[in-house]
């Protein structure tokens, strides 16, 4: 239950996030070219969204199985050693978000002692790079629960995106879709006889 609510949360945050992201960079674009003028906070609020949208993007790949890799080498060893393999990964990357975790906290904490604000909205600056924290909790929740379905049987690895079998598979489908058109085109001269 509350697997899902966080699933659906992390949909919607990211579909606002997209959605704020891009009508708030065509309305400068209209701003800038139609009109010659713009908000110059604008700038510094994309930028943010967009760091908001990849931190919460990456652990929704993780999720989804859309990151890209390297696993050619994996993907030959037999099952076992292939999840033992994939364990391993999972806990360096987890490694590696304790690492962003650890360094995150410090340099939030000393910007909001600091008390720095974003430089063109009044916002303190710590709370709109908190997605540091947010971002790589939630990366490492999606790891630690990868890591679970690993190690109980469910999948044996990150799963992730294969793009040469996605050509290999645009190309079957290309030439099973000119195949139809050509005898769509023979049917029709057959007709016309």
């Amino acid at each position: 239950m509350l697997i899902k609510l966080l699933n659906k949360l992390e949909e919607q945050i990211l579909c606002v996030l997209l959605t704020g992201m891009t009508l708030l960079v065509f309305v400068e674009v209209v701003m800038r070219f139609a009109f010659n003028s713009g908000n110059i906070w604008a700038d510094e609020l994309t930028l943010y969204i967009s760091a908001w949208f990849v931190l919460f993007g990456a652990s929704y790949g993780i999720k989804v199985g859309a990151h890209i890799g390297v696993d050619a080498f994996v993907k030959m060893l037999p099952n076992k050693p292939r999840r033992i393999v994939a364990v391993i990964a999972v806990l360096l990357c987890c490694i590696y978000c304790g690492l962003f975790l650890y360094g995150s906290w410090i340099y939030l904490s000393k910007m909001k002692m600091i008390g720095i604000e974003m430089d063109d909205l009044p916002i303190p600056k710590w709370q709109a790079m908190s997605i540091l924290i947010f971002g790589f909790v939630l990366l490492a929740f999606r790891l630690l629960t990868l890591m679970w379905k690993i190690i109980t049987g469910q999948q044996d690895g990150f799963n992730m995106v294969d793009e040469a079998q996605e050509s290999l598979q645009k190309a079957r489908d290309l030439e099973e879709l000119r195949i139809r058109e050509l005898n769509i085109l023979n049917h029709k001269k057959g007709r016309a006889k």
